[in-house]
């Protein structure tokens, strides 16, 4: 009986499958899970977007195409054509994707559309306000320009938005925030954007995740922000925000990661900080806090990063620091805080890297130090320490970078502390001494009977009368000699007085003192023009009606250590060279009452800010650009092997090369500059401006020639790309896939896109070429990088013409420089298409 039922079923099945094939095979209609073919206005539309071409766009259905997901209904669900994947079998077709080729209105249920790392070019479109079923929205690391549009306001299911590292610009629209209820992730970093944080972003009340840094917002921070209550991460680092930090910001206690790094904030740090006890990592750093730090804070228990650095705060670190167990980073340099390191610091265990540098910190190192077992980084230098060099330190197998220098240690200093780590972990303190005749000449000998020490007594007796006739006699011939030039020549009162600052080396330094305090009124803020590594630019128009620049130090800088011997570096080093694209100095003063140095005055300012100046840049054009960018190779070709011993700058950054009224660039702030012995180590601290640092300078203090190449490569191309490029230089010097994606990239699409691609062949060239050098510059190996008499020398020969079309090069091509010109093609004055 059951064998029978088994076998009316199969029969029964038969004659059901029988039926459906028999209609499949008279049938005209389309399969029910390709019924979206039919419509061919869908098809149409995504055929003509050219995000697509391939014989799958003619062959299948749009729902098997790559990047395309359907639901069960054949609605398009998904788009997702991320990291440079190209569906397309025309490459021309792949680098002119814009956004503005695909009819929104076509794909009404897309719920998700990623386009992350898609070389997208052009504006957002007017029409993505299509989109009203849309939760997640990726545009992220693309070339986007122009503001965002209005109808961005009709998404208001999105729950993500990510907009980060574009060039998108102008202000934020107002209506944005008022529509986007649902919207938990935002991200907008990377971009043009200025003016104020919307108040509408006010309303997005279930906001996780908000990103803005790294644009030009102004104005101050909402006090409205304290109603986004599930706010997890809020970044608006490297902005221009002012004003102190609203009240209501301490609400968030839901908050976990903080950072308004590089901004304007003012006022005290709050005592309410204290109330955000979910915090893991809170930056502040580089703004304009004073006062103490507040107890409060050692209630963030939670906290593993912590930078306060730069900033104007006093007072001691507070007792209740001990309580942060968690902290791997602490950063509070560049301060004014004073007082002990313990025991505020004691016991927490698993810090990695401690900064306290240049503060006016006492006391002593603590035998605490030596229970910090994870310490990889120690700066304790420019403070007013004292005490022993604590032998724990030797303990400390995880530490690779020290600085104690310019303090006030004295005794001792171990060999296996010395031989461990670089002399100038320790100079500045002037009571150190040593027992290894290696280091002789740094720290002298301790001994109880050293006779250097009774050589010493007798030359502080001997030394002040030897100076003092010294200089009696000088003055006796000095008046001798003034008095005959007076009976001789008669000189104009007024050129007497005012002199020739162009001679100042032989000019009376009592009168240009005088000049110069006269053409500043005493340095009054009105003649302030900037601010270099250290203290103030002024202009100052002479009597003689000569220009120049007067870099001072500020009173505070003046009585600092680290600051009058960047002072007296500064002059020691320009003294020694001359380049016609290094910045000039005339002079320089130190007098009791200030110090300055007198240079020649650059009319156009630093090449950061006229590539942050869009007026400037697009007068910048890419011939002048290029121009700037071999003076710089020139000039530090010169310092590198034209000078003896070889001169490296250390902090080649755009803020440091300075353009004159003809936008030629000179090299200037000499105030880190070393010269290289061949015959000694070269091991120096680490110095200069982040983002500009050679990456072996992370792991190793051995400075040398490619330090300044490496920076020069960074330098070339901002230049040319219009801002930094941290983000290229993340994925060039990455291990991963994203190297290989970065390689894919064209060239025409990193360029500063206010200028229109380069059309005169010579100019394509030489950009082509700056670009391939630029690469070969910033290789993590420095071994593998160019010498920059090398760079200079390409740079000169100039030689052969492009073997493709401009706007064909990817960056990977760049990387092989030979494979780029033609060097015996005849030189054309066509145009580059």
């Amino acid at each position: 009986m059951q064998r029978a039922s088994i076998i009316s079923m199969l029969v029964t099945l038969w004659i059901v499958l029988l039926k459906a094939s028999h209609y499949d095979s008279i049938s005209t209609v389309p399969n029910v899970f390709t019924g979206d073919l039919q419509d061919g206005h869908v098809l149409q539309c995504l055929q003509q977007s050219g995000w697509w071409n391939g014989e799958y766009v003619y062959n299948s259905s749009y729902c098997t195409w790559p990047g395309v997901t359907c639901d069960h209904a054949a609605h398009i669900t998904e788009i997702k054509l991320s990291n440079f994947k190209e569906y397309s079998s025309d490459r021309n077709v792949v680098r002119n994707r814009t956004l503005a080729k695909l009819n929104f209105s076509c794909v009404p249920n897309l719920l998700r559309l990623s386009m992350h790392h898609s070389r997208l070019m052009g504006i957002i479109p007017e029409h993505i306000g299509a989109l009203s079923k849309l939760t997640y929205l990726d545009l992220s690391w693309n070339y986007l320009t122009g503001q965002l549009p209005l109808s961005l306001a009709n998404l208001s299911h999105l729950v993500e938005l990510s907009l980060s590292f574009n060039r998108l610009s102008g202000f934020i629209p107002q209506e944005l925030g008022s529509n986007w209820k649902s919207l938990v992730f935002l991200y907008m970093s990377s971009n043009h954007f200025q003016g104020p944080i919307p108040l509408s972003f006010i309303n997005l009340t279930n906001l996780m995740h908000l990103h803005m840094s790294y644009n030009y917002i102004n104005g101050s921070i909402p006090s409205g922000i304290g109603n986004l209550k599930n706010l997890k991460r809020l970044s608006l680092r490297e902005n221009n925000l002012t004003g102190p930090l609203p009240s209501t910001l301490f609400q968030l206690n839901k908050l976990r990661f903080l950072s308004f790094r590089y901004n304007s904030i003012t006022g005290s740090l709050p005592k309410a900080l204290g109330h955000l006890t979910n915090l893991t990592s809170l930056v502040l750093s580089s703004n304009q806090f004073s006062g103490p730090i507040p107890p409060e804070m050692g209630n963030l228990t939670k906290l593993v990063f912590l930078s306060l650095q730069r900033n104007k705060l006093t007072g001691f670190i507070p007792l209740e620091f001990r309580n942060l167990k968690e902290l791997t980073r602490l950063s509070l340099a560049f301060n004014n805080l004073a007082g002990p390191i313990f025991p505020s610091l004691s016991g927490l265990d698993r810090i990695e890297y401690l900064h306290l540098s240049s503060n006016h910190i006492n006391g002593s190192i603590d035998s605490d130090i030596g229970n910090f077992k994870n310490l990889i980084e120690l700066d304790l230098s420019n403070n007013n320490l004292s005490g022993s060099i604590p032998s724990q330190l030797v303990n400390l197998k995880k530490l690779t970078a020290l600085n104690l220098s310019r303090n006030s240690f004295r005794g001792l200093v171990k060999n296996d502390i010395l031989n461990r780590f670089s002399y100038e972990s320790f100079i500045g303190n002037k009571d150190l001494c040593s027992d290894n005749d290696i280091f002789i000449n740094v720290f002298p000998r301790c001994s109880k009977h050293n006779p250097r020490k009774g050589i010493a007594k007798i030359m502080r007796i001997i030394l002040p009368i030897s100076i003092f006739l010294g200089f009696f006699f000088i003055g006796l011939l000095l008046v001798r000699v003034f008095h005959l030039r007076k009976r001789t020549v008669q000189h104009d009162n007024t050129a007497t007085k005012n002199g020739d600052i162009l001679s100042i080396w032989n000019y009376d330094g009592n009168i240009a003192f005088e000049d110069i305090i006269k053409a500043t009124e005493d340095f009054d803020i009105r003649y302030c023009i900037g601010t270099g590594g250290y203290g103030s630019v002024y202009k100052a128009q002479l009597p003689n009606d000569k220009v120049v620049a007067l870099k001072k130090l500020h009173r505070y800088e003046a009585e600092e250590l680290t600051y009058v011997k960047s002072f007296t570096n500064e002059v020691k080093t320009l003294t020694a060279i001359r380049h016609r694209n290094i910045v000039r100095l005339y002079g320089f003063c130190m007098h009791k009452r200030c110090m300055f140095l007198i240079y020649e005055y650059m009319e156009r300012g630093s090449l950061f800010c006229a590539l942050r100046n869009d007026t400037e840049a697009v007068e910048l054009d890419w011939s002048k650009r290029v121009n700037v960018i071999k003076s710089v190779a020139h000039a530090l070709s010169y310092m590198h092997h034209d000078c003896t011993p070889p001169v490296v700058h250390r902090d080649i950054t755009t803020s440091n090369i300075l353009l004159n009224s003809g936008l030629e660039a000179f090299v200037s702030d000499f105030g880190t500059a070393r010269q290289i012995y061949p015959d000694s180590s070269n091991h120096t601290m680490c110095a200069g401006t982040y983002g500009y640092i050679a990456p072996e300078l992370a792991y190793t203090m051995a400075l040398s020639e490619k330090c300044d190449v490496f920076s020069f490569g960074v330098v070339a191309l901002e230049t040319l790309m219009g801002r930094h490029p941290r983000e290229l230089l993340s994925l060039l010097l990455s291990s991963t896939s994203s190297s290989l994606s970065a390689q894919n990239m064209l060239l025409s699409e990193i360029l500063d896109q206010r200028l229109s691609p380069p059309r005169n062949v010579l100019v394509a060239r030489d950009v082509v070429l700056v670009v391939s050098l630029a690469f070969a510059c910033i290789n993590a190996k420095p071994s593998f990088r160019p010498s920059m008499k090398q760079v200079s020398q390409q740079l000169l020969a100039r030689k052969g013409l492009l073997t493709k079309r401009f706007s064909d090069f990817s960056l990977g091509e760049l990387m092989i420089p030979e494979r780029l010109l033609d060097a015996d093609s005849e030189i054309s004055t066509s145009e580059v298409k």
